[in-house]
């Protein structure tokens, strides 16, 4: 950016009051990492960038070390990574007055991406695609549980026994909606005042729980919306004395909450993705995408299911897929085809959970489709009806970070596609969060164990 830009740009920040910001990025788990800055700073970080502790890559969800990293640790001083502010992020936080947001990615020390930097990852992905000649577009929906709960009554009641914002099971209910209409203006408003452009939001079948869908984008711009809507709505709900979680999880009796993508390929101002009656209405091009997805689904599940709990959806009956299948407007499917034949032609990846992080679950997506074009791999026949557990084994989805992590830490595939660095760093990573489940004693085996025995 130049410097007579700079001036104008700031300029313009301070016509409209603006008078700090919040810059930073995402980390490996999804969390917003970064700090307040003055206008001045923010100049001079738009300029020529600015140190960040690397330690945001070489700790976990928790803030606790990992004692198996290498792209930092105490054998690398935790230095400060060289971070990039995109401009483009920018963005007024309307429920902090004066304040201005904007998103970096961080670099190595050669000026690359940095291995650790999700980001840069699918950044890296976007730029494969538009070498082929596609732009990709994609698009997030999360199911989220919203409590009437604040930071403090969630850690002194140990996350259980917990009051939701409305009770019992009521999905698509005028009802609860027009119950909690405040609360659902904040969220179009102070998200449409964030640069979230919210096109739906409806309760889900369970006690306080919603669905929203993030209008499309192109691909960058679509994860940082989905990553920030999950900063957004946990603010929106903290001002109303309420709390909200993205676990895939959280209760063993209810549903779980899904996170799905949708994705398309444009060229030329026309989707791709579009193709004839006589072809199903999808196009050649959908069909290789299908097929790579598909044929490295159980490879890559650790990049789109990331955390131990992912995987307590992964059960019968509860609208998550187990199996690497695809079908036609087929909820049971992991991949379900919507809007065949026409503009909107699309593959909703149903495989995903609210907790991914937007941006490696994207990238590994994505990643996977051109994969499938540029090899021109052809899906198996698509599913009617229930998709089940049935299939060969090659089809069965992991249901453990254990068995996904050691699928993806033997891909070759992975590592071609997404790169050594950055595989090496997210495969340690999981297996780090694999073990400090491994160690931990639940609540469950102290209910089941601790008398009998």
């Amino acid at each position: 950016m130049s410097a007579h830009s700079h001036d104008g740009l700031f300029a313009d920040l301070e016509a409209r009051g603006i008078q700090r910001a919040k810059i930073g990025g995402f980390d490996v788990d999804g969390v917003l990492r970064g700090k307040y800055v003055s206008l001045e700073k923010l100049r001079s970080a738009l300029k020529s960038g600015f140190g960040f502790c690397d330690v945001i890559f070489g700790w976990d969800i928790a803030d606790v070390l990992y004692d198996n990293a290498r792209v930092t640790g105490w054998h690398t001083g935790y230095p400060d990574a060289h971070a990039v502010l995109d401009p483009s992020t920018a963005r007024e936080v309307p429920w902090e007055p004066g304040t201005l947001a904007v998103l970096a990615d961080f670099r190595d020390g050669a000026g690359g991406p940095h291995p650790a930097c999700p980001r840069s990852l699918l950044r890296t992905v976007i730029a494969r695609a538009e070498r082929m000649g596609y732009t990709p577009k994609l698009a997030c929906e999360f199911e989220f549980f919203i409590f009437k709960e604040s930071p403090t009554s969630l850690h002194d009641k140990r996350f259980s026994n917990l009051t939701p914002l409305s009770p019992g099971m009521f999905g698509y209910s005028w009802v609860r909606e027009g119950q909690n209409k405040d609360l659902m203006t904040a969220i179009f408003d102070g998200m449409r005042a964030f640069d979230i452009e919210v096109e739906g939001l409806h309760t889900e079948t369970g006690p306080g729980v919603y669905e929203v869908a993030i209008r499309y984008d192109d691909a960058l711009r679509a994860a940082d919306k989905a990553a920030l809507f999950k900063v957004a709505m946990k603010q929106i709900a903290f001002e109303r004395g309420l709390s909200v979680t993205f676990m895939a999880k959280w209760n063993a009796s209810l549903p779980g909450s899904s996170g799905h993508l949708h994705q398309s390929l444009w060229r030329d101002g026309q989707n791709a993705f579009t193709g004839p009656a006589d072809q199903s209405g999808i196009s050649r091009t959908m069909r290789h995408y299908i097929g790579g997805q598909l044929a490295l689904m159980r490879e890559l599940t650790a990049l789109v299911s990331p955390t131990v709990n992912s995987y307590k959806r992964y059960v019968p009956g509860v609208w998550a897929p187990l199996t690497a299948t695809w079908g036609f407007e087929n909820r049971t499917t992991a991949l379900r085809i919507v809007g065949a034949g026409t503009d909107g032609a699309r593959v909703e990846v149903r495989q995903a959970a609210a907790d991914i992080n937007p941006y490696i679950a994207m990238a590994a997506t994505l990643g996977a489709g051109l994969y499938g074009i540029e090899n021109e791999i052809e899906p198996p026949p698509h599913v009617v009806g229930d998709a089940g557990e049935g299939g060969p084994e090659r089809s069965r989805l992991p249901r453990s970070l254990a068995e996904a992590t050691a699928l993806l830490a033997e891909s070759q595939k992975a590592r071609q596609i997404f790169g050594e660095g950055f595989i090496d760093h997210y495969v340690r990573t999981r297996e780090w969060e694999v073990r400090q489940y491994e160690r931990a004693v639940s609540d469950w085996e102290l209910a089941r164990y601790f008398e009998a025995i």
